[in-house]
């Protein structure tokens, strides 16, 4: 039960840190004239776009890291941060700019490529969940937790993949409030989970910090 606990925490942590709903009126936006063929497709590219990134990150993370000459607790300790003003975008529901700006939207060239840029990155697949991936494949070595890892990633990927396909329909549903108010709920969660991010690569950088608490 323990080990379905850890990597349901870290599919909702993911869900959280992703912010479909909170990506919503971006989508609807970027992909406003298109048919529902062509939104259809266009959430397909950034929901691949998002797996991609993020499997990749997952297997070649550490070694990334080991180039840098980056501790994971340093990057821990960074990619909380990273979190943290993620959380508080959320709260307030607005678009972090750690997230998405807004030239990147002016800069798209076709209609499948805003799936890619800025959807799929930095919108969806920013820092924060890749830092996420990285440190959650890093607590353990087996391959069989590598393998649960990959498919937590491709579960949340297929619920945001979901969630753009009835980005229409749920954003008439539940309104901008109601949005606003999955957002801020999503916020309230990441900020926890990134309190406790930063709090782990802290007692590791920091051991009299560990033996104090």
């Amino acid at each position: 039960m323990l080990i379905w606990s850890e990597y349901s925490r870290f599919a909702i942590s993911l869900f959280a840190i992703l912010t479909p709903f909170a990506a919503i009126p971006i989508f609807i936006r970027l992909t406003d004239g298109l048919s529902q063929k062509q939104k259809n497709r266009t959430g397909a590219v950034a929901t691949l776009t998002v797996a991609v990134v993020l499997i990749v990150s997952a297997l070649c993370g550490q070694a990334i890291l080991a180039l840098l000459g980056t501790s994971l607790a340093a990057f821990q300790v960074g990619g909380g941060l990273v979190l943290i003003l993620l959380a508080l975008s959320m709260l307030k529901a607005e678009t972090s700019s750690v997230q998405h700006r807004p030239e990147e939207s002016q800069a798209v060239d076709n209609n499948y490529s805003v799936g890619i840029v800025p959807i799929g990155i930095p919108l969806l697949a920013g820092p924060g969940s890749i830092s996420t991936v990285i440190i959650e494949m890093d607590r353990q070595a087996s391959f069989a937790h590598g393998v649960l890892v990959i498919l937590c990633i491709i579960v949340v990927c297929a619920a945001n993949w979901g969630i753009l396909r009835l980005a229409e329909q749920l954003r008439r549903v539940l309104g901008q409030i109601g949005l606003n108010i999955m957002s801020r709920l999503f916020g309230l969660i990441l900020a926890s989970i990134a309190v406790q991010i930063i709090a782990s690569g802290l007692c590791v950088l920091l051991p009299g910090l560990a033996r104090a608490t």
